[in-house]
Formats: structure tokens, sequence, C-alpha cells
């Protein structure tokens, strides 16, 4: 099974325009197009955004009884599938159910002869599902006949370059099997793995990657032997394994917290303290650890070199999806020592959310 890299992201949505309108106007997504019934698209709305490498597909229900609206009543707002480019969908599909994945969508052709797309999907984790993408020639429609096009991905640009990974929070008992559901259905392998303890709370991580890298899933596990978390936390307000966050790569991350700040992003706070030992920690960084304070950034640094990182907060009642930018200069791990300044900081959020009655 051959799995290039990731295509887009479809996400479930209440309400698509809203959502587009917000990616567009906070972090500098471009609309590309739209779909609905007048397009073939039976009982939902969707809205294509795009920026650079990424391509962002967010869906709405129109009808009470929609696949869609049963996701978004479950689990609120979410990523629902991780779609990944492959030179051949049938044969994906055929070979992952053979190998035991739940077949959610047929293989099925769009467009015609010399630019055709194909679409396949069967279940990943939870109600997550992984569509093979295979796209005849370059430069083609997204979803010819069922996406109207506004614009060419080619003219999105923007300070968010890719995916650099996704975060995907399953309940306790279920890390191990998902892993090997990823080594056995899909052919990934497991690259890095740790516990992570933030005072009495515990999980553990384990990170995929296909072979090309293209696609790369880091899962936590809550250990419910110890006080209850973040992780759980979202478990149970997702309603089940899901996507906590997806990571942007960005080649300027001072520029664009900035940008996105001024454009109404919030994003998680750290303590002071965790600046006041960073020079001691990681030697000489490339930018000035005050800037870094002010802009709340977090680094890291690994045998590669360094990784700059933040993350925004979850704008959803339930606290669920949220986002990070991710700056790497040379580093290829995921800020393992960031972690319990994440989860302090998210910690807090809850917190402010709970005094505030949501």
């Amino acid at each position: 099974m051959n799995i290039g890299v990731i295509d887009h992201l479809e996400c479930y949505v209440a309400d698509a325009e809203s959502s587009a309108d917000y990616l567009c106007e906070a972090f500098g997504f471009r609309r590309r197009g739209s779909g609905g019934p007048e397009t073939g698209l039976s009982g939902c709305r969707s809205v294509l955004l795009g920026q650079r490498g990424i391509s962002l597909l967010l869906t709405s229900p129109l009808e009470e009884d929609h696949p869609v609206a049963d996701y978004v009543r479950r689990h609120g707002d979410g990523v629902a599938v991780i779609a990944v480019l492959t030179d051949d969908a049938r044969t994906a599909f055929t070979e992952a159910v053979a190998r035991g994945a739940d077949p959610v969508e047929p293989p099925g052709e769009m467009g015609q002869e010399g630019a055709r797309v194909t679409f396949a999907s069967v279940r990943a984790f939870g109600d997550v599902a992984h569509r093979f993408v295979e796209r005849e020639g370059a430069g083609g429609a997204f979803a010819p006949g069922i996406i109207t096009e506004e614009q060419a991905q080619e003219t999105t640009p923007g300070l968010l370059k890719n995916i650099d990974h996704i975060a995907v929070c399953v309940p306790s008992g279920e890390l191990d099997r998902t892993v090997d559901d990823y080594r056995s259905i899909f052919g990934f392998t497991q690259i890095f793995e740790e516990r992570i303890i933030v005072g009495d709370q515990a999980m553990d991580s384990k990170v995929v990657q296909n072979d090309s890298g293209g696609l790369t899933l880091t899962i936590l596990e809550p250990d419910i032997t110890k006080k209850p978390g973040q992780i759980d936390e979202f478990v149970r307000a997702h309603d089940g394994a899901g996507v906590q966050h997806v990571a942007f790569l960005t080649e300027d991350i001072t520029t664009a917290v900035r940008e996105f700040s001024e454009l109404g992003v919030s994003f998680l706070t750290t303590p002071p303290s965790y600046y006041d030992v960073l020079p001691e920690r990681l030697g000489p960084l490339a930018v000035p650890v005050d800037e870094l304070r002010e802009l709340n950034i977090l680094a890291d640094r690994d045998h590669w070199g360094l990784m700059l990182q933040i993350f925004t907060e979850s704008r959803h009642p339930r606290k669920t999806l949220f986002y990070e930018l991710i700056d790497r200069r040379g580093a290829r791990t995921f800020g393992s020592n960031n972690i319990k300044a994440l989860y302090e900081a998210v910690d807090r959020q809850h917190a402010a959310g709970q005094e505030l009655g949501y």
C-alpha cells in the first residue's frame, strides 16, 4: 500500500460558512471552492479552503439525519477525515479492508479521463476515516463535479506551509491496538514513544508515521490509575477517540504568532518561569528569549536541531479541537520537554472556562 502525503483534512462542523470565515480571517486561509446539493452533494454543504500545501474541506449538514449531523451531535466540530494521496486508491482500499479495516466509502471516480480523481475510505480510529485519494495528472480539480472551485491551490499563499503532524487522543486501553492497526493495516512504523508524567497525571504516547514521512500521528492514551487529566477530559467531551490538535508547519513562527494574534487568535500562555531556565536548558537560541517570552512560544532541542512551537486555545464549547504552530529548525521530534508547560496552560484554560460556566 503506497501512502504519500496528506491530500486534505475534512472537518465536520455545524456551520461550514462560519468556520470557513474564521479560518480565513484568523489564519490566512483562502476560499478555493464550495459544493452542495446543486453540485451533487446530498444533504450537506462543503467549503474548500487552501493555504500553500494545506487543503481543508469543511462540511456541515443540511438534514438532521445526515451522517455529518450525527457526527457533530456526538463529537462537536472536529476532524472526521484524514485524506492521503496514493497512486492507486482502489488497491489501497482493497488491501486495507483485507487487512482488517472497516470500509466506509467504496472507490468512486470523478472527472474526465486524464484528470480523474478517485476517493475511497476506511475507518481509522473512533469515527475518523482515512480517505485514499488518487489523482490523474497534476494541478487538476480537487473533486470535479462535486466542488466548484473559485481559485487554484497555487494561488493560496500564506504563513502556514503544510500539516506537520496530527495528535490523536484514544481511551485508556486503546493505544497499543491503535498503533498495531496502523502497522498491520496501513504499513506505518512506530518511530517514538514515551510516558509523560505531569504532577499526579500521566499519559502514554506513541508516534506512527508512513514510509514517506507524509503522515505523522502522535497518539495519546490516559493512565486511568492516576488523577484524571486532559486526555481523559478530551475523550469524555469528544465522546471517544478523535483528533485533539492539528500542527501546522510554519517557517516564521514569530511573524505568524504576531499576525494571527492581531487577527484574533488566542494562544495558550506559558508561565514566566519557563523562560527563566530556557538558556540554561537549551543553550544559545536563534530567537531572543525575551521575544519568545513575549509571544509565549515554546522551544526545545533534539539531536538534529531546534524546534519552536505554540498552541492555540480551543474555540469549541467542548474545549476539544485546537491547533499548533511549529517551526522546525532542524529538529525532528515533537517537543517532549514542552509537554508539561502545554498541559499546565490547557489546565488554566479549562479552569477559566469552568469559572465562566462553560
